[in-house]
């Protein structure tokens, strides 16, 4: 555990948070340009990258985080698809996902750490992470625009990104630790959040609404 870690980790959870919250307060997903495939997907990651929680146990917040995660993103698809799915856009959240799950399942089989199926299963999150806020930007790119809360989100999902790739490099220093896969997976994240991050910190943080081109 370092801080760069650690920040990356409440950025995470407060991306969820605010996401849940902004779901919850309103009882409503409409006008927020939530993206239900996204959530799917995320909820795809933890489940295959946590499996390890039963066979293993590394520490107390370790373990509490993990099933934090794996919690909030089925919380999340309730909430989207059950709970309000009458206020649920799914006109605008067209996003072809099995062009995402497929290639990284079959690359998972393919470039792994060792040939076993809880490290396939963790391989294919790390790929699938890497590539599953695209339906959510997808979207937004379609509708033309974000609410400040939805822009909010994707910042803290960003942000947390970011502060896991310093915390590869702080590691790697320290440790001598180097995760070819994760690095690799997180710089690809990383790279797509980048014309987001200039339009919020240009629009959003300014007060202005998010708009991106359709």
């Amino acid at each position: 555990m370092n801080i760069f870690r650690f920040l990356g980790d409440i950025s995470h959870l407060l991306a969820i948070i605010i996401l849940l919250l902004k779901i919850w307060k309103s009882r409503s997903c409409a006008g927020a340009g939530i993206s239900g495939k996204s959530q799917i997907l995320f909820a795809v990651v933890f489940t295959t990258r946590y499996l390890d929680l039963v066979t293993n146990f590394i520490s107390l917040y370790n373990t509490s985080m993990k099933m934090v995660y794996i919690a909030c993103s089925y919380a999340t698809v309730w909430l989207i698809y059950s709970k309000f799915k009458a206020t649920y856009d799914g006109n605008h959240d067209t996003f072809r996902v099995e062009f995402l799950v497929v290639p990284t399942a079959v690359l998972a089989f393919l470039v792994n750490h060792d040939f076993t199926p809880l490290e396939i299963l963790w391989t294919f999150s790390i790929y699938l992470e890497s590539v599953a806020i695209l339906p959510q930007l997808f979207m937004v790119s379609k509708t033309g625009e974000a609410e400040t809360i939805t822009s909010h989100y994707l910042f803290a999902l960003g942000i947390y990104r970011t502060l896991y790739l310093f915390n590869w490099i702080w590691r790697y220093q320290q440790e001598g630790f180097f995760d070819l896969i994760a690095i690799v997976a997180g710089l690809v994240q990383t790279i797509l959040y980048c014309d987001f991050f200039y339009l919020y910190i240009t629009k959003v943080l300014k007060g202005k609404k998010l708009s991106l081109p359709a």
